[in-house]
């Protein structure tokens, strides 16, 4: 009876170890109100709880300041400080009336230091005023699709009317990380500002220094939104972005998101730039052929059991006309995961192709006839 106990003991710790192996898997216990895990290059959603929920974001807000300022500004331009932009509630790096400084120190301390002062000059400086920055950052979400966001402040701190959501987070995010610039900003530890007083600017994310890979973005805090995160992390050339709003666990729910996207999904190669597709009869050219290729590659992170669900249709004609140059569309790749489709991209001609010159067309005419 002992023996037939003990097997009982082992047989049900053994299932509930495998439940919550599963459970690991499938479904990651956070304390987020809303929280999303993006793969950066391809954007593709790997987790999501409430992502579509409308709620403050604190200070990530400054995410998409500082991409309009990269976009818009010099980031060697001198900026002098306005009465405006000083003793701002909340974070600063604490900026003086008359003070010039360099763009590029502002950002460093808006995405470092969290500092409201910095995130106002900066609207004042690209925008001319914050309300013509404020219009900025609203057409730029609208332009990348964050639909269900709304700023009426460039730092972050609260109103009724100035929300995001995670999935529109994301989006911003993402489109940030396509800019050098913001990249070498979020993932640097410590900044040196050129200026006398208030020089040291020390990262707050503590991604960069507790998480393997860890390489941005920024944190945020207020009464009314909670501890917000958005945190990156780059492994074997796939870059995660986790984000979670308003959870006191900020920190460690992201890293539990990072770690479920790197264990769960790896890097799949669906074809590489420049990858052969096939030839195209060309007509009236001086090749009877051209070769066609893809313009770009294509990575997506997969599940081990889900490369069987990837599907790809080519369009192509059966035949083209000279002249043709090189790198001209032809045709497109489209490629579906799971039945949707994930991606579109251009298939091209590899070389030039001329159009053959009268005096051969004559010749080749007076052939056919005799």
């Amino acid at each position: 009876m002992k023996g037939y106990r003990k097997l009982l003991f082992i047989t049900v710790i053994a299932f509930i170890l495998l439940i919550s192996r599963t459970s690991y898997c499938e479904q990651i216990q956070i304390n987020a109100k809303s929280a999303i895990l993006i793969e950066v290059n391809t954007g593709r959603v790997l987790f999501s709880y409430n992502s579509n929920m409308k709620l403050p974001m604190a200070s990530t807000t400054k995410i998409m300041t500082a991409l309009l300022a990269i976009e818009y500004g010099n980031l060697d331009d001198l900026v002098t400080i306005k009465r405006s932009s000083v003793g701002i509630e909340g974070s600063s790096i604490y900026l003086k009336e008359g003070e010039s400084i360099r763009l590029r120190d502002l950002l460093y301390g808006l995405m470092l230091r969290s500092g409201n002062d910095a995130a106002m000059s900066i609207a004042e400086y690209i925008g001319g005023t914050s309300d013509n920055f404020i219009r900025l950052m609203n057409k730029k979400a609208r332009e990348i699709g964050a639909i269900n966001t709304n700023f009426t402040n460039p730092h972050g701190l609260h109103d009724e009317n100035h929300y995001t959501t995670a999935y529109d987070l994301a989006l911003i995010t993402r489109e940030a990380l396509k800019k050098k610039e913001f990249r070498d900003i979020v993932k640097s530890k410590v900044w040196i500002a050129n200026r006398d007083k208030n020089k040291y600017f020390y990262n707050k994310n503590k991604t960069l220094w507790q998480y393997k890979g860890g390489d941005g973005v920024k944190t945020g805090y207020t009464k009314k939104a909670g501890r917000c995160l958005v945190a990156s992390a780059t492994r074997n050339g796939m870059q995660l972005v986790a984000i979670v709003l308003d959870d006191y666990s900020w920190f460690n729910d992201c890293y539990k998101l990072l770690d479920y996207g790197f264990s769960v999904f790896k890097p799949k190669v669906i074809y590489n730039k420049g990858q052969f597709i096939r030839n195209i009869e060309v007509v009236n050219g001086n090749s009877k052929k051209v070769p066609i290729i893809t313009n770009k590659e294509l990575i997506i992170p997969l599940k081990d059991n889900e490369i069987k669900n990837i599907r790809i249709n080519i369009e192509l004609p059966e035949k083209i006309y000279a002249p043709i140059e090189k790198n001209q569309n032809i045709g497109k790749i489209r490629v579906y995961l799971n039945g949707e489709l994930f991606a579109v991209n251009d298939l091209v001609a590899k070389y030039k192709v001329n159009e053959k010159s009268i005096l051969i067309k004559l010749t080749e005419y007076l052939k056919n006839i005799f």
